[in-house]
């Protein structure tokens, strides 16, 4: 059971870094899901753990994939402004 309980990822890093450097809403929320992973495998509750952790994965990527669109779109924007003056 021990060995169990190590293999579900909290993807609490990577939430992190969504939080401050990507899309904060979505890092917010995939904040509040790895949290629940780490209290879900405290408890035992594996299934839960597992589920919040997929949660958690899946808010990461896109809040990721969001923020370089952004990041990207704000290039543009800033190149385009200043070859137009």
């Amino acid at each position: 059971m021990e060995t169990a309980q190590r293999n579900v990822p909290t993807y609490l890093g990577l939430s992190i870094f969504n939080l401050l450097c990507c899309c904060l809403p979505l890092g917010v929320a995939a904040l509040i899901y790895s949290l629940r992973v780490e209290n879900a495998t405290g408890t035992g509750d594996m299934e839960r753990a597992s589920q919040a952790s997929r949660t958690a994965r899946m808010l990461n990527i896109v809040g990721i994939v969001i923020g370089i669109i952004f990041i990207i779109i704000g290039i543009v924007i800033v190149v385009l402004t200043r070859n137009a003056k």
